[in-house]
């Protein structure tokens, strides 16, 4: 079995459809099958659109100086 982008085990929401576009007040989603729906309501219509996600961002690296790097 292929492994999909982000692992196999995705939990469905209409964040993530391919079915469903974020609404202009960003609460809601509009889906093409079930109408005004919640960010995280899930259906059996659910296809996963990886370009959908959005990354977490990333934490900051800690400040070294030339101490921690000598022996």
């Amino acid at each position: 079995m292929r492994r999909k982008l982000y692992g196999n085990n995705i939990s469905p929401a209409c964040e993530y459809c391919s079915r469903a576009r974020r609404a202009a007040d960003g609460r809601v989603m509009l889906c093409t099958k079930k109408g005004i729906v919640p960010l995280y309501h899930r259906c059996r219509r659910f296809r996963y659109d990886p370009l959908k996600r959005i990354p977490y961002r990333q934490p900051a690296l800690e400040k070294y100086d030339a101490a921690d790097f000598q022996l």
